[in-house]
């Protein structure tokens, strides 16, 4: 059965291929007849359905549009609120931690003990570090427009990539780089550089142009990053894509310290009880 429907309705298909309003229209003008007109009354009422649905419709965007504008100002005033507390706590955790480092220093009796402990901390990106170093920065090239038409070009091939600022801190490491942050945020060894949703994250934090990647490192840390190869191949992005790449030599960069790293605790193992001797006699 379904394959005899599915053949009659190919064969309708083929025996009237024009659908059958055109045949009727077609058949009115081959005998003369005028096409079916509205009259003053139903075009009035038509026009008059179609204007009462635009009204609706106009009223109930206006009506709908301040509690949209309200929830946005409030979202937007939410959004400020926890950026001002998440700021002041930081402020806290810095003052804090400069308090358990003095204490720490304090306590500790031997000060060469106290100066390995600090130089592990700066190496590991727990602790702020001062020193001279160099600052790569990256920037978006400018969108391309089109002098004729005006138009903006839909892609851009100089915007930076998260593993553009990867390649930028691997290339300041390898330089001789001790201590990195990119727009401020401190570099540490279990760090991340990625991008979601066209954002650039540094350790799950937001960074926007234009990028700045400070190095504190060895004297010669800014020749050695600017002969290297990537620095080169940065020079071809400026040259091909029109990104701006700078690399300039700073003195008494500070670093601010990392977050603390997350806790990780663990349990000792039961103690093993050893058998008890039986103390028979002899």
């Amino acid at each position: 059965m379904t394959f005899a429907r599915r053949d009659d309705l190919l064969g309708d298909l083929f025996r009237t291929p024009l659908d059958p309003g055109y045949a009727q229209a077609a058949a009115r003008r081959r005998e003369g007849t005028p096409p079916p007109r509205w009259g003053p009354a139903a075009r009035a009422v038509t026009l008059a359905a179609v204007g009462f649905l635009l009204a609706v419709a106009y009223h109930q965007v206006v009506a709908e549009a301040p509690s949209a504008s309200r929830a946005r100002d409030d979202l937007v005033a939410d959004v400020r609120s926890r950026q001002r507390t998440a700021e002041d706590l930081q402020r806290q955790v810095d003052v804090l931690r400069t308090q358990v480092d003095e204490a720490r220093d304090n306590a500790l009796a031997d000060a060469s003990g106290a100066a390995t402990l600090r130089g592990l901390a700066a190496g590991a990106g727990t602790a702020k570090v001062t020193g001279d170093g160099v600052v790569v920065r990256v920037v978006d090239a400018p969108p391309q427009v089109d002098p004729v038409t005006g138009h903006t070009a839909e892609e851009n091939l100089g915007i930076v990539l998260d593993r553009d600022l990867q390649d930028v801190a691997n290339g300041l490491w390898q330089a001789g780089a001790e201590a990195i942050a990119v727009n401020g945020q401190r570099l540490t060894a279990t760090s991340t550089i990625r991008a979601a949703g066209g954002v650039i994250l540094v350790d799950f934090k937001p960074v926007t142009g234009p990028y700045d990647v400070a190095a504190i490192g060895s004297p010669d840390i800014a020749d050695r990053f600017s002969s290297s190869t990537t620095a080169r191949r940065f020079r071809r992005y400026v040259d091909n894509y029109r990104m701006q790449f700078t690399v300039k030599t700073r003195k008494g960069l500070v670093l601010a310290a990392a977050p603390e790293p997350p806790l990780r605790y663990a349990h000792p193992p039961a103690p093993s009880v050893s058998p008890s001797p039986t103390g028979g006699h002899r």
